[in-house]
């Protein structure tokens, strides 16, 4: 198997590894927002923590259904210059948001990892949707 054509599997693991980690994230984000706040906090600064921390996982789950609709449709599968973006995206992201889980980090930090390793593969991936389905251009 070339580099080239093992470049359409390793985009989709470390895909699917990102969206399991935000999942994850958004399932456990109690411990997450604990560790964003000082030890004697108040309810409403934890309400608006828990607030903050959603809509940035929510629209994570956003940008990932973009990708995956490009990557199912056909737009992007054989795009080496999407799949290797996203690929190392992807996998830049799922380790810092593994250490984002594991070592309690504040949840500034998410909007960082959000911002370089979800919104760049998603632009990416808009751009082909709409020269694919909008322009006609041929996938590659």
């Amino acid at each position: 198997m070339s580099a080239i054509s093992s470049l359409v599997p390793t985009r989709f693991l470390t895909l699917i590894a990102h969206l399991v980690i935000v999942i994850i994230i958004f399932w456990s984000r109690e411990n997450n927002v604990k560790a964003c706040l000082p030890l004697d906090y108040t309810n409403e600064e934890y309400t608006l923590e828990d607030t903050r921390l959603v809509v940035a996982l929510s629209v994570s789950l956003g940008l990932f259904a973009v990708e995956l609709v490009g990557f199912f449709s056909g737009a992007s599968m054989f795009n080496n210059n999407q799949g290797l973006l996203s690929t190392a995206c992807h996998a830049s992201g799922s380790v810092a948001l593994l250490f984002l889980l594991f070592e309690q980090w504040t949840c500034s930090i998410y909007w960082w990892i959000f911002g370089f390793c979800s919104v760049v593969p998603a632009l990416y991936e808009m751009i082909l949707l709409f020269a694919v389905f909008g322009l006609k251009k041929k996938p590659l």
